[in-house]
């Protein structure tokens, strides 16, 4: 459920992201919604990492080296 959040999130910021110059190349500069899509994008940024650091601290999610062994 966790990976599914996190992947959603993840598709959401890259849908902010790719919305952000699709107005900046079309609106060239008359409007606002490039600066209010790429603000959503750093927003949900911030929200993953800190939803990142209290699923680790919670113990939600366990972090994992690459070569455990």
């Amino acid at each position: 459920m966790q990976k599914l959040l996190i992947i959603g999130v993840l598709i959401v910021i890259l849908y902010n992201l790719g919305a952000g110059l699709y107005y900046m190349m079309v609106d060239k500069g008359k409007s606002n919604r490039t600066v209010k899509s790429l603000s959503w994008r750093i927003g949900l940024s911030v929200g993953l990492i800190l939803l990142v650091i209290l699923g680790i601290y919670t113990g939600v999610i366990k972090p994992h080296g690459i070569n455990q062994g």
